[in-house]
C-alpha cells in the first residue's frame, strides 16, 4: 500500500512555535485550548486567553533581560503553568531546558550548568531549594521563579505582573521577539535519562517542533474537536510533541500530571484520545482481567466469551472475510453487555490511544481493539523530537509502529539498525562534539541504536535495542523485549519482567508484581501476608507466578525459555530511579543493582 499523504506542508512550515501559536489564536481565538484543575474545579481557557497568559510571561522574561536563545530551565510537574511558561520562553526567543521534578539535586544542577541556564522556573519551595543548594555550581543562573511561591520568592505571578507593565510600555515587545526567531534557533534542550554517566542534552530547534506538529496533522486522524487528556511528563519529548500537534490542529487539552488520578480523570474529562506509555495500558488490562477472574461464575464466563467473539469479529474484518449474521448479533450483544463497560472505564468517548516510549505487546493491543478501543503505536527518540513513526486509526497494523512521518526518511543499516533523516532530527548533543558526530553515519543519517524491519508497505516493526539483544553462550539470539511483552500479556499481576542471559547458557528473569493487584489476589485467596515483600515470597504467590512462567515457556523456542526467576522484594519506581518519568525501565541500572541476584540464578 503506497503512502499518499500530502507533504506540501513542508513548504509552509512556520519558522517557530511562537508563530504557530499566533496562527492558532487567529484561527481559533474563542475555542477551548486548555482545561486544568483549580482545587476540584476544571477551568477552561480559550486560545485567546492562553495566548494572553503567554504574552504576559514572555514580556516578564524580556523585562528580566532574557536574550535570544537564553536557556530557561523548567522544573515542575505537568500543569497548565508548565505549558504557558514553555510557550512564553519560546515566544520571547529563549530556549527551554526541561528538568524532571524527580531529578536528584546534583543531577539537576549538572543539567542547569551544562545548559548554561540564566533562569529557572520551578514548581515550589522544594524545587527552589534543590537548585539553591547548588547555586555555587551555577555561575550563569541569575533568577529563580517559583510557580507556587512562598513569601519572599519571585513568583510566576510576579513575572506576569512585570510583563503586563512591560507590554504597557512596549506593546510590540513579544511580537518583535517572536518575529526575530528563525527555524534553526534552539528551542529546547532535553536531557536523556541515560543509565550510565551523565545525561546528554539533546538540542532541538524550532524547525524540529514545527515539523512534528504539521507532520502529525498531515496524517489526518487528529481533529479540531478532539479532547486530549495530558498527564505525560512535559520534560519528556512525548508530552511536548502532542502539544506541538495541538498548535497545528487546534484540539483542546485537559491537563493533570498526577499518574494516580488518570482513571479518575478519564471518567470526568471523557477525552477522545490520550498518549501514554505501555505500562498504563498493561496496568489497566491486568486490573480488568484480575477483577473478572475474582468475580468468577457467570460474569467471568460472559466476559471470556465476549472477548473470544470480539477477537474473531476483528480477525474477519481485518482479513476481509464475511462476517455472518450470527457473529454480528453476538458481537452487538457483547458490546452492550461487556465492551461498552470497558470503554466506560476510559470515559466512553475515546477514539484511540497513542502508545509510545516503549513497545506495546500486540496481544494487549488486540484485546483493547476487541473492546472498541484502538491503540496506535508511535516510535521515536528524544533525538528525533519524539515522533519518527506513527500508526493511524484508518491504516494500522498491529505489532508495528506505522510508517515514517511524511517528509522524513528511513533506512535499515548494518545489523538491522533503524537509521533516520529529516527535519525532526536533533542538531546534536550539547557541548559533546564527539558524541554528536558518533550519533550519525558518515553520510548524515541518525543512528537510532534500535533494530527493526520494514515491510513492503513501509510499516516498521521494532525488534529491540541492539545493545540489549542477548546472545547465549550457545550462540543463540534472544530478543528480551519480545519475551517480556509476551509475559505481560499472560500475567495480569505483573508490573515488570526483565530477561537476562547474555553469554550465559540460559535465560533468567527478574519479576516485580503490581502491589495493588497482588494484594487483592492475596486477600481473595487466603494469603494472610500484609506487606508486599511477604506476599511475593509466600508459597501461594510463588506458585501463581510459576504457572504463568510455564505458560510463557510453552510459547517460546527452547533457547528463549526462562529457566529461573526471582521476584524482587519491591516494585521498580520512578522515585527509586529504576524507571524514567515516562515509565521506561532503566535496564542497565537494574542489571547493575541486581547483579548478585542474577548471578545467583546461575550458581550451582
Amino acid at each position: 500500500m503506497a503512502d499518499t499523504i500530502n507533504t506540501t506542508f513542508l513548504q509552509h512550515l512556520a519558522p517557530s512555535l511562537g508563530m504557530m501559536l499566533r496562527a492558532r489564536v487567529a484561527a481559533s481565538a474563542d475555542r477551548e485550548a486548555y482545561r486544568y484543575l483549580r482545587g476540584t474545579d476544571w477551568i477552561s481557557v480559550t486560545w485567546a486567553e492562553a495566548a494572553a497568559d503567554v504574552d504576559d510571561v514572555a514580556a516578564g522574561l524580556l523585562a528580566l533581560g532574557l536574550q535570544r536563545e537564553d536557556r530557561v530551565a523548567i522544573v515542575a510537574n505537568t500543569r497548565y503553568e508548565w505549558i504557558i511558561a514553555d510557550l512564553a520562553v519560546m515566544c520571547a526567543g529563549g530556549a527551554t531546558t526541561t528538568v524532571y521534578p524527580t531529578t536528584a539535586a546534583d543531577d539537576a544542577a549538572y543539567i542547569l550548568a551544562d545548559a548554561g541556564c540564566r533562569f529557572a522556573i520551578v514548581e515550589d519551595a522544594e524545587q527552589a531549594a534543590k537548585i539553591a543548594a547548588h547555586r555555587a555550581e551555577l555561575p550563569d543562573l541569575e533568577t529563580i521563579i517559583v510557580i507556587d511561591a512562598a513569601a519572599g520568592e519571585l513568583s510566576l505571578t510576579d513575572v506576569r505582573t512585570q510583563g503586563s507593565a512591560h507590554l504597557a510600555a512596549h506593546p510590540q515587545a513579544v511580537v518583535e521577539a517572536t518575529d526575530a526567531i528563525g527555524p534553526g534557533d534552539l528551542a529546547t534542550l532535553i536531557y536523556t535519562s541515560g543509565t550510565t554517566g551523565r545525561p546528554k542534552g539533546v538540542r532541538l530547534t524550532q524547525r524540529c517542533w514545527t515539523y512534528e506538529g504539521e507532520a502529525l496533522k498531515a496524517l489526518g486522524f487528529l481533529r479540531p474537536d478532539d479532547v486530549n487528556f495530558l498527564w505525560l511528563p512535559m520534560s519528556h519529548s512525548f508530552g511536548k510533541v502532542i502539544l506541538s500537534a495541538q498548535l497545528a490542529v487546534g484540539y483542546a487539552t485537559a491537563i493533570d500530571g498526577r499518574v494516580d488520578k488518570i482513571i479518575e480523570n478519564l471518567a470526568v474529562i471523557k477525552p477522545t484520545f490520550m498518549g501514554a506509555a505501555p505500562r498504563i495500558f498493561e496496568k489497566a488490562y491486568g486490573k480488568i482481567l484480575s477483577t473478572q477472574a475474582a468475580e468468577g461464575g457467570l460474569k467471568e464466563k460472559i466476559f471470556t466469551a465476549a472477548f473470544a467473539v470480539g477477537a474473531e469479529y476483528d480477525r474477519r474484518v481485518a482479513s476481509g472475510e464475511r462476517v455472518g449474521a450470527s457473529l454480528k448479533l453476538r458481537h452487538r450483544l457483547f458490546d452492550r453487555l461487556v465492551f461498552s463497560k470497558v470503554r466506560g472505564r476510559f470515559g466512553g468517548r475515546v477514539r484511540f490511544f497513542i502508545s509510545g516510549s516503549a513497545p506495546l505487546n500486540r496481544e494487549i493491543a488486540e484485546w483493547f481493539n476487541s473492546a472498541g478501543i484502538q491503540i496506535i503505536e508511535g516510535y521515536g527518540l528524544t533525538e528525533t523530537t519524539a515522533g519518527a513513526f506513527c500508526g493511524r486509526p484508518i491504516d494500522n497494523k498491529f505489532g508495528t509502529v506505522g510508517r515514517a512521518l511524511p517528509g522524513s526518511e528511513v533506512r535499515i543499516g548494518d545489523e538491522g539498525e533503524i537509521q533516520l533523516r529529516g527535519p525532526h532530527i536533533m542538531s546534536g548533543y550539547n557541548n559533546l562534539g564527539d558524541e554528536s558526530a558518533a550519533a550519525f553515519t558518515e553520510d548524515g543519517w541518525l543512528r537510532t541504536g534500535d533494530q527493526g524491519s520494514l515491510d513492503a508497505d513501509g510499516f516498521l516493526t521494532i525488534t529491540g535495542r541492539l545493545k540489549d539483544l542477548i546472545k547465549t553462550s550457545g550462540g543463540k539470539i534472544v530478543i528480551p523485549g519480545s519475551v517480556e511483552a509476551t509475559f505481560k500479556a499472560l500475567c495480569p499481576y505483573v508490573s515488570q519482567f526483565l530477561v537476562f542471559g547474555d553469554e550465559h547458557p540460559y535465560c533468567v528473569a527478574l519479576v516485580t508484581l503490581d502491589p495493588d493487584a497482588i494484594a487483592a489476589w492475596c486477600a481473595e485467596n487466603g494469603v494472610t501476608a500484609t506487606t508486599y515483600s511477604a506476599q511475593v515470597t509466600s508459597p501461594e504467590v510463588q506458585a501463581l507466578v510459576a504457572g504463568y512462567i510455564e505458560q510463557l515457556n510453552a510459547r517460546l523456542n527452547r533457547w528463549e525459555t526462562v529457566k529461573r526467576w526471582t521476584i524482587l522484594d519491591a516494585d521498580l519506581s520512578i522515585e527509586t530511579g529504576e524507571l524514567t518519568p515516562s515509565m521506561k525501565v532503566k535496564r542497565g541500572l537494574v542489571e547493575r543493582e541486581q547483579r548478585a541476584r542474577i548471578e545467583a540464578m546461575y550458581a550451582g
